[in-house]
């Protein structure tokens, strides 16, 4: 079965006829062009670079010089959306010990980013993106010091069947008000800065999103939709106070994790998409006023084929990956019917490889979301949208191979990932090192 990312469109079509996907693809790349209304602000294109944890900030949560470096480098891409990557509202909610961490006292250095990313964006392509921080609680996945510190909604059989979790890391009523209270304060910190919008996360089994699953914590946050929603809308409702009208409250939100329910959030029993839930939730973070939602699925630390179908991993997924890439995207379109006046991102493209940019201004023109967001892709190739833009394709020399390279660099202790294979000269001497490649 052919895993390999595509370098020519022709490949793609047949792949996409064999194996079902049945993927909409459109020649006319115009769409990508166009600009998106965000509330009041405007995005410069319908083309994004999703948020990509480096791992490389400072100790006390500033911005490092990897970090400047790569945002630099996707400001000069074009992009007309830039989601900035995770970043902790709370020092026991962070992920790694370099991962960035906003607060009063290194406000500063983010302001310093922002305004890096935008006079670059403006200089090299003559506009200037929008750029949208991710306020995160890292929850199950946290690890401020290097080691595990997991801080938990709930027990779950399928995550912690090799290591179980003590009962003492499970979050009480209080404290995840105190995460809420963070994320509202981080969402001020964040304007302060300059971004134009702060993403509330909720995706890929950190804190909120695992809270979306919890049916059987008792309180005030789990059993029923209500519940297990509360912390994310009353987040985004408090974010949506404490800043400025227009100013942009989204979520980087998961829809479908994945897993059989009850494990899931979005499943049915055998694990598959059920767009009820996750349909009235995007409906209801409409109604509150979010205009922006960036759509994903899966789980990284657990079932990464689904967020991110991959050529080569830590395992080989039974199904095809053009079925993977499929789901998202046929989930996004779905979701996007219940709040038909907002704009949704998609996700997990970069396995398309060159025939990208036609499917997704296929989904795009038809109505099924309103952007196209990169991940890994802008990665290995930060100036993706600058080539689609000017020349009306992907340089099949430039694009991000899928090979796994960047997580297997994340996974290990003190890893900064990047592109071993396109940003050789910082990254292959690191992979070298840390995965004895």
């Amino acid at each position: 079965m052919k895993r390999n990312v595509y370098c020519d469109v022709p490949s793609f079509l047949d792949d996409n006829a064999k194996t079902g996907a049945s993927l909409p693809f459109d020649e006319d790349l115009s769409v990508l062009g166009s600009a998106l209304e965000v509330g009041s602000r405007t995005a410069p294109n319908r083309l994004a670079c999703q948020a990509m944890e480096g791992c490389d900030g400072d100790a006390d949560g500033r911005p490092g010089e990897l970090t400047e470096r790569r945002y630099r480098r996707f400001a000069a891409g074009g992009a007309g959306i830039i989601w900035f990557e995770a970043t902790a509202v709370m020092r026991e909610g962070r992920a790694n010990p370099r991962q960035l961490y906003i607060t009063e006292d290194n406000l500063d250095s983010f302001k310093k980013q922002v305004e890096e990313i935008k006079e670059t964006a403006l200089r090299e392509r003559g506009h200037e993106p929008l750029v949208i921080m991710q306020a995160t609680h890292s929850g199950r996945y946290s690890k401020p010091d290097g080691t595990p510190a997991p801080i938990i909604v709930k027990h779950d059989p399928l995550l912690e069947k090799d290591a179980a979790v003590d009962d003492s890391r499970i979050a009480t009523d209080d404290y995840l008000e105190r995460v809420g209270e963070s994320l509202v304060s981080g969402a001020r910190l964040a304007e302060t800065a300059g971004f134009d919008g702060v993403d509330i996360k909720s995706c890929h089994r950190y804190l909120l999103s695992e809270l979306l699953s919890a049916y059987d914590r008792p309180g005030r946050y789990g059993g029923p939709f209500e519940n297990r929603t509360r912390l994310l809308r009353e987040s985004v409702k408090g974010a949506l106070g404490a800043t400025s009208p227009g100013f942009i409250v989204t979520s980087r939100l998961n829809v479908c994790d994945g897993v059989p329910y009850p494990s899931g959030f979005g499943t049915d029993g055998e694990g598959s998409f059920d767009p009820a839930e996750p349909s009235r939730l995007v409906k209801e973070l409409s109604a509150l006023g979010v205009k922006l939602l960036d759509i994903t699925m899966g789980n990284p630390y657990f079932n990464p084929h689904v967020n991110r179908p991959f050529a080569s991993g830590p395992y080989e997924p039974e199904e095809h990956p053009l079925l993977g890439v499929k789901r998202v995207l046929e989930g996004t379109a779905l979701v996007k019917k219940a709040a038909p006046t907002a704009a949704l991102i998609c996700s997990a493209v970069s396995y398309l490889g060159v025939a990208a940019p036609g499917v997704v201004s296929a989904y795009i023109r038809d109505g099924g979301f309103d952007a196209a967001g990169f991940g890994r892709e802008a990665i290995a190739y930060p100036d993706f949208a600058k080539d689609i833009l000017d020349s009306g394709m992907m340089d099949r020399r430039k694009i991000c191979l899928c090979c796994s390279k960047c997580t297997e660099i994340m996974r290990k202790p003190g890893g900064t990932p990047g592109c071993a294979v396109r940003d050789r000269e910082i990254y292959l001497p690191l992979y070298r090192e840390l995965c004895g490649g």
